[in-house]
């Protein structure tokens, strides 16, 4: 059975907080903050985010401090079974997260803004989010600059997205971008924040999904590997297997994997 998503769902993986959801639960609290006007920093990490946050303590910092943070990978989920005994029967993967956010926020009338990617991918995935959602309202879009922040930047990002009238905010920056994105920006918007990773490519049409027995089996790395071999064989051929030694340290209490303290700070640089 799932644990109830609260403040105690948050499980060390590694020394990143992952909360022990299901996709029911995590759809549920992304809404009810949306409706309540909260802002709720949320993103999906598989093995290649949580191995960015061991990296790098600052943005293992910032992890921490997410509102939500969903085992995307079949292999995070089994961590968080292994280690805490979480008994999660499935992921929750970001591009299936989305699109259950996005029902429900047809239904209930909640407009949606969309942030990252480039104008050619956004042109596709809008009618494509709304032949599938008649319902939903995309507030407005807007395609990554691929730089970092300029002064004052940020508070036009948010003044732009807040006069739409949106009420979510999906972020399709890649791993780890739209994590600080995400982080930065959650201070001056009253909305969650969804990183939402390879979501915008995938309900575009622009990446193909691997079957459903390898996402099943934990084998959609080798399926992008397939499709990306240049782009992502350090990420997969790499860091997996210091993933899975990690792994096998914490659980024999080899290596402590003691969680980074959450980040406060307001960052001056970040991508967008």
């Amino acid at each position: 059975m799932t644990t109830t998503l609260n403040s105690g769902s948050k499980r060390n993986v590694l020394g990143v907080l992952v909360d022990a959801t299901d996709y029911a639960d995590a759809t549920e609290r992304i809404i009810r903050a949306a409706t309540e006007g909260r802002p709720y920093a949320v993103t999906a990490l598989a093995v290649h985010g949580v191995m960015e946050g061991v990296a790098d303590g600052r943005l293992g910092a910032q992890l921490n401090s997410f509102d939500l943070i969903t085992p995307d990978g079949q292999p995070v989920r089994w961590a968080l079974n292994l280690l805490h005994g979480a008994g999660l029967r499935d992921r929750v993967y970001g591009p299936e997260l989305t699109l259950r956010v996005l029902g429900r926020a047809a239904e209930q009338g909640l407009p949606v803004y969309l942030y990252g990617s480039t104008q050619p991918v956004l042109d596709l995935l809008i009618p494509a989010l709304i032949a599938k959602y008649p319902a939903l309202k995309i507030a407005g879009s807007e395609p990554s600059k691929f730089r970092g922040v300029e002064p004052g930047e940020a508070e036009q990002i948010a003044a732009r997205i807040t006069g739409s009238g949106a009420r979510i905010v999906l972020v399709g920056l890649g791993c780890p971008r739209q994590e600080k994105f995400a982080y930065a920006m959650r201070p001056y918007l009253g909305m969650p924040l969804l990183a939402v990773g390879a979501a915008f490519d995938y309900h575009a049409g622009g990446l193909r999904k691997p079957p459903a027995w390898m996402q099943r089996h934990a084998l959609e790395w080798l399926w992008r590997l397939g499709l990306e071999p240049k782009r992502l064989w350090r990420r997969y051929l790499i860091l997996n297997p210091k993933y899975l030694a990690r792994l096998g340290a914490q659980k024999t209490r080899l290596w402590r994997a003691t969680p980074v303290t959450p980040a406060t700070d307001s960052p001056s640089t970040f991508a967008v």
